[in-house]
């Protein structure tokens, strides 16, 4: 292949700094690292032999502006790591062996601001568990700053494959590469994080299995870079959309922002070049569709005008989700063979839904036949998403399906319900749960900014966890479970979010009031008395545990019922009017994950 030297340059331009890079020395490099750096002691660097709790620093795998990447020796389970230190050199200094510190005052929120970002990314890393994004074994502070300890992965970047292959790859290799990925960036997106830095040299395809992996997060260099003069420009030319570049009401970034760098990857796996630089493009916009500049080449014209939607330079004419780019390459039907053959393992098998339009919470001692169950929702197109049916496990319970949806305030109720003889009746509106007085006007909030910034103000020491079985739920199949724990005793509470934006208390409810966790104990959630299983409608739930030392009182946000559980407003802090008695009501732990439910 033919590279123009102007449009594959991989590096990530950023004023004043370097970027990190990423573990992946050459083998016969590496045989050397020790020898080479153990007795460094310039720059930042930690030297060789530096103990980090079970850790020991074996050589230096890159430093960069913002941080620094180690191999090291995991002593207690005898294995190689990759750890990651928090270090933006701008800001801070490295004080005797290990201590690092501010270099001026005036820096101090700055860095804190990184380091929080740092701790925030490594929790977020830590909750995935998909084959192709990073996995955090732990993290933690010490030292002035923070570490995140990884697995060490092995194998050549996209790009150095790319540039090792005589030919560019074929549309079956290029499917391969992109089921995965558009697959982890879908999860990432459904917990409303982008990766915003994707090229071929931030993919890495490991040895031996050549699964691509997803790396160079870099969320305390994006957020230094939003709060200095000094590194405002930090992205990749032909890579970056044209929103990345200068953000603004009319271009923000979200989900399209990471689908036109996607879309350019594979843009330079067919060409052997990036496309013109976005900015370029706002200018004079010269850049050739791939359905002409690749037509005859082998590629089908679904995969090229794909991609060629996916890199409209304006983000209203662009692909909006991964989602939608994975039904215009065609990727949706593979996802859903290779789900099949692997339903039963322990393996995290992310479905992309169709668009969320609407769910609703269902009570359904056995399921309805899929004519029923039709009969059950009402007629309302576009408002179709999440559902989750509530198994009775009491025998002596009639047969009576319950479809129960929550609306946004109408003058009347229109859930209906299938009763013993298998007709449709109207249902009377949940009595709502009367607030103590009516609350003043509220502040516009969003509901998953919220659950973000419970996780990110809990206290130390709690260290929350929630692990669910399976993030993919099969329709009519699979159970919702998942376990949470925390190191310190407290109340825990299950908050569900829906997407047309509704939010519901799933526990404590009617059903299991006793909602008290101790110290290291594994709590099993849904319990006997409300297990909740998949239904229709098709969708995505964001679930937040939080686990507060005080009890809380819910009352305030209170909107209704939807059987057993209480359905919540959405226009007002969850944390300020989540109220509880006593000292310690700002005590608390926290954390996040999504579920999908598919067919």
């Amino acid at each position: 292949m033919v590279r123009s030297p102007s449009h594959d340059d991989d590096r990530t331009v950023a004023k004043h700094v370097s970027r990190i890079v990423a573990a992946r020395r050459p083998a016969a490099a590496r045989a050397h690292v020790a020898a080479f750096e153990g007795d460094m002691l310039a720059g930042n660097a930690l030297p060789v032999g530096t103990a980090l709790g079970e850790f020991e620093i074996t050589g230096l795998v890159g430093e960069g502006g913002f941080g620094i990447v180690y191999l090291a020796l995991d002593h207690s389970l005898q294995r190689q790591v990759a750890i990651k230190e928090y270090m933006p050199s701008a800001l801070a200094a490295r004080i005797g062996r290990t201590h690092v510190s501010i270099k001026s005052e005036r820096h101090r929120e700055t860095f804190e601001t990184g380091l929080h970002s740092f701790v925030n990314e490594a929790r977020m890393l830590a909750q995935f568990d998909h084959p192709s994004l990073l996995k955090v074994h732990r993290f933690w502070e010490d030292h002035g700053t923070a570490y995140m300890a990884m697995p060490y992965y092995e194998g050549p970047t996209l790009r150095e494959h790319l540039r090792a292959a005589h030919a560019a790859p074929d549309e079956a290799w290029l499917r391969q590469l992109l089921e995965p990925l558009t697959e982890a960036l879908a999860v990432l997106h459904a917990e409303h994080c982008y990766h915003r830095d994707i090229a071929p040299d931030n993919i890495l395809l490991l040895k031996g299995s050549g699964r691509p992996l997803l790396l160079d997060f870099g969320a305390a260099r994006r957020v230094i870079g939003d709060l200095t003069q000094a590194l405002t420009v930090i992205l990749k030319p032909g890579y970056a959309p044209l929103e990345q570049y200068a953000e603004s009401p009319h271009m923000k970034q979200g989900p399209w922002t990471d689908v036109y760098a996607l879309a350019a990857v594979v843009h330079y796996a067919i060409l052997g070049r990036t496309p013109q630089p976005a900015i370029a493009r706002a200018v004079a916009d010269e850049h050739v569709p791939l359905a002409v500049a690749a037509a005859g080449r082998g590629y089908s014209d679904r995969l090229l005008h794909a991609l060629d939607r996916a890199l409209a330079l304006r983000p209203q004419d662009r692909t909006p989700s991964m989602a939608a780019l994975r039904a215009d390459i065609g990727l949706d039907a593979a996802c859903g063979a290779r789900a099949a053959a692997t339903a039963d393992d322990d393996t995290t098998v992310l479905r992309v839904p169709a668009a969320p339009e609407r769910w609703a919470v269902s009570q359904r001692p056995i399921a309805p036949p899929r004519r029923a169950r039709a009969a059950m929702a009402p007629a309302t197109p576009r408002r179709i998403a999440l559902a989750l049916a509530v198994v009775l496990l009491v025998a002596a319970v009639p047969a009576i399906a319950l479809w129960i949806g929550q609306r946004t305030p109408a003058p009347a109720s229109r859930d209906a319900a299938v009763n013993a003889s298998g007709t449709t009746a109207a249902l009377p509106a949940p009595a709502p749960i009367p607030a103590p007085q009516a609350p003043p006007p509220a502040r516009p909030v969003s509901v998953l900014d919220e659950f973000d910034r419970i996780v990110q103000s809990q206290s130390p020491g709690f260290d929350v966890t929630a692990v669910p079985a399976r993030r993919s739920l099969r329709l009519g199949r699979d159970r919702l479970a998942f376990t949470v724990s925390a190191r310190r005793d407290g109340h825990v509470y299950v908050l569900l979010h829906d997407p047309d934006g509704s939010l519901t208390l799933l526990f404590p409810n009617d059903r299991s009031q006793s909602n008290r966790i101790r110290a290291g104990q594994r709590l099993a959630l849904p319990q006997a008395s409300w297990q909740l299983e998949a239904a229709e409608p098709l969708g995505t739930a964001q679930l937040l545990v939080w686990v507060s030392e005080a009890e809380r009182d819910f009352s305030a946000l209170a909107r209704g019922k939807q059987h057993w559980f209480t359905t919540l407003r959405t226009d007002a802090p969850i944390a300020d009017e989540a109220r509880c008695a006593g000292e310690r009501c700002d005590a608390w732990g926290a954390a996040r994950f999504a579920v999908d439910v598919v067919r």
